[in-house]
């Protein structure tokens, strides 16, 4: 987040909470668990809490709305939480107010709808998220065809993984002048079989080389959509 220090960040390698096994829930403590994270994941479905039990480190069925069901788990001892719960906007900032009371600093909640997003703001989520909403943001950027990635931050700036328009092809970054031209940043070049440089003044691309671009969101979009 904007103005946070590196000193506010949690570590690395800490455990990390996360409420409820959901869609996006058990993507993330999955995903979690792949970088070597301790995770402990609380769902109240015993029939989720039994298809997860093999795949995560500690799974426990407990009502995480019940905050002395929490303390005993031991989830005050944790410094991230993840709240994966979508179906009940009223659990999700029961399970929420409960986990700031118990200490948590970084909460990373699943929001329904911009309303309740702003709820879960004010009682004291410091990471709201929006995957559907996100998720069609940026397939939206996608469909264009140009586009093979694309991550957008706060303030209206993008990176970007593209095909190069025809006008930079065989030329150097400089000859290209997309810059001066467009107002975006070349970045590098991944070019087939190769591993990826950092782009120069001096680096030529070809056709069959991949971008990485970055610059503001209206920008991009106007250079991706150079024939």
């Amino acid at each position: 987040m904007k103005g946070r220090s590196l000193a506010d960040r949690p570590a690395h390698n800490q455990p990390v909470l996360v409420v409820g096994l959901g869609r996006f829930g058990s993507a993330t403590a999955e995903q979690l668990v792949r970088q070597g994270r301790e995770v402990l994941a609380i769902e109240r479905d015993p029939a989720l809490v039994q298809k997860w039990s093999g795949a995560l480190t500690h799974v426990v069925e407990a009502d995480a709305t019940n905050i002395d069901a929490l303390q005993q788990l031991g989830a005050q001892e944790f410094a991230s939480a993840v709240v994966g719960v979508g179906t009940s906007i009223e659990s999700s900032v029961l399970i929420t107010v409960n986990l700031v009371d118990l200490g948590i600093d970084h909460l990373w909640v699943k929001a329904i709808t911009a309303s309740h997003g702003k709820i879960l703001t004010r009682i004291g989520a410091n990471h709201v998220i929006y995957p559907e909403a996100d998720a069609g943001a940026r397939v939206a950027h996608l469909v264009s065809g140009r586009l093979l990635d694309f991550i957008e931050f706060d303030d209206g700036f993008a990176i970007v993984k593209m095909f190069p328009p025809k006008e930079t092809q065989g030329f150097t970054i400089r000859e290209a002048s997309v810059r001066s031209k467009y107002g975006v940043t070349i970045v590098g070049v991944k070019s087939p079989g190769e591993d990826f440089t950092y782009a120069t003044g001096e680096t030529k691309v070809s056709s069959r080389d991949l971008l990485i671009v970055s610059g503001h969101v209206d920008l991009i979009e106007r250079f991706a959509a150079r024939p």
